[in-house]
């Protein structure tokens, strides 16, 4: 049973609703970022989200677009990212790590040998931003023989043949975007998402994430009451990047026991 599947179902059994922080790789320090990853699996992470930097990242608002050009001009790639999850894992091997991010860097890694590091690394999902479901049945099939979740996203505007396709061959969890727009994005409204929910679902038989416009306890209280799970991302980055490395890692783990608390109460 992969990590993720064990950390949902723990989490179901006890009626909790699983939190899930976004970071950059390489962002806002070069050597901070295991000491982020464990700072927040001590305060109450449930799954890390470890974003892959990419220079034309579709998906991804100015905040994390600029994180992103910062660890690409600090160097980080994908050896470097996997290097990062080998260095969590030395000290914390129960909170799954996801790998966010596009095709590119995967490609030009090469998709077999992500694979094997990957499963290497410690790392327990992966979701690749442009890599729509009927395309990349090989690429699931090849992170399932090593035991990895392929996770995918779905959008306000997913159709339902959509939804069937990416509940034939997802695993772990779906993260459902609840704004059409970037992350970042406001205006989040809990009533439509609280509608979609049940609706995908129907096509769906994993735990469903939130995220996109989730920006503090308040927001993140009112997703996880109608979802299974809260991603959060832009407000986190946002945060990171105006700290010092000596505080970096205190001020992550400080968020998100906020956000944790908040879904507990």
């Amino acid at each position: 049973m992969s990590r993720i599947k064990t950390t949902f179902d723990a989490l179901q059994a006890s009626g909790r609703k699983a939190l899930i922080p976004y970071v950059t790789s390489g962002d806002p320090f070069g050597d901070a970022t295991v000491d982020i990853m464990l700072a927040m699996a001590s305060a109450g992470a449930d799954v890390i989200e470890l974003g892959v930097p990419f220079s034309d990242p579709m998906a991804d608002g100015p905040v994390i677009q600029k994180a992103g050009e910062r660890a690409l001009a600090r160097g980080i790639g994908m050896p470097q990212v996997l290097d990062f999850v080998r260095g969590f894992r030395k000290t914390n091997d129960t909170t799954p790590v996801v790998l966010m991010g596009y095709a590119n860097p995967v490609e030009r890694y090469g998709v077999d040998r992500f694979v094997a590091d990957a499963k290497g690394a410690g790392v327990d999902g992966v979701l690749v931003v442009d890599y729509p479901p009927e395309e990349c049945e090989d690429f699931a099939a090849k992170l399932r023989a090593q035991g990895i979740d392929l996770i995918f996203l779905l959008a306000p505007t997913s159709t339902e043949t959509r939804m069937a396709q990416v509940g034939r061959i997802a695993s772990g969890y779906v993260y459902y975007v609840s704004l059409k727009g970037v992350t970042g994005a406001g205006n989040l409204d809990t009533a439509a998402v609280a509608a979609a929910v049940p609706r995908i679902k129907t096509f769906v038989k994993l735990p469903v994430g939130v995220g996109f416009g989730i920006r503090d306890a308040k927001t993140a209280q009112a997703v996880a009451a109608v979802s299974d799970a809260v991603v959060i991302g832009t407000a986190l980055v946002q945060l990171l990047e105006t700290q010092t490395r000596e505080n970096v890692a205190t001020a992550a783990g400080r968020f998100i026991g906020e956000i944790r608390a908040a879904l507990d109460s």
